[in-house]
């Protein structure tokens, strides 16, 4: 289309984009505020230093979360998964990478040279139906903004006929995933090696922990240990 022998270019496009945002207004995925994809009120919500979690199915490490499952940390989690917001992964990552300076910080992670973060199981039909999974993505964005020493290592994957847990309690849960959890051995994925670097188990929500439980499980009977587990919100 050209207008008085000109083709349209970059001055009519913006003005164009701002008709749009006009029309459907960026909301943040934490809040549903317009004006910004993620406000600065979320983001210091999930800047908050990590909070410890008691889970009821016992973990041999320390469970910790960014926050509690309500406000920006459950409405973010659900526009990441559910509404394909994939924008998110970014400022979660950018919380995730915060707490873990913050347990650093604390001791609660050994002093090590490197850190492995290892995301929570996923089956491959939820990943593909989300276009990719959302914590690996976060993870990813967590590890860009720690820096070249940080990698994440997706070695984890919940076999194919594992049943939904929601809804389950935590007996059901530890059943379901009992033997569902497998590990992925991948030569351009580095395994995490005990004594040299710091594995953490990461995850969206931790309900019961039984999917943390069968997890750090199967990752200790591969020979990786992990430090500990932490997830952007616990329920």
């Amino acid at each position: 289309m050209r207008g008085r022998g000109r083709p349209i270019g970059m001055t009519t496009w913006r003005p164009l984009a701002a008709l749009t945002d006009l029309m459907v207004p960026e909301l943040c995925g934490g809040c549903g505020r317009p004006g910004a994809p993620w406000c600065g009120r979320c983001a210091a919500a999930l800047a908050d230093v990590p909070v410890e979690l008691t889970p009821r199915v016992p973990l041999p490490v320390t469970a910790w979360a960014l926050g509690r499952y309500r406000g920006p940390h459950r409405e973010a989690i659900i526009a990441l998964k559910e509404h394909g917001r994939r924008d998110l992964a970014d400022p979660l990552g950018q919380a995730l990478a915060f707490g873990l300076v913050e347990l650093h910080r604390w001791t609660e992670l050994p002093d090590r040279s490197r850190l492995r973060l290892i995301p929570a199981p996923t089956r491959l039909a939820a990943a593909r139906r989300r276009g990719g999974d959302p914590v690996t993505a976060v993870c990813r964005c967590a590890a860009d903004h720690l820096g070249s020493r940080v990698r994440v290592a997706a070695i984890l994957r919940t076999r194919a006929l594992t049943r939904d847990s929601a809804g389950l309690s935590a007996a059901q849960r530890s059943a379901n995933l009992s033997g569902s959890v497998r590990l992925v051995r991948d030569r351009s994925t580095p395994m995490p090696r005990p004594g040299e670097d710091v594995a953490v188990l990461v995850d969206d929500v931790l309900t019961t922990g039984a999917t943390a439980a069968e997890s750090v499980a199967v990752l200790a009977a591969a020979g990786v240990v992990v430090d500990a587990v932490l997830v952007i919100a616990g329920a």
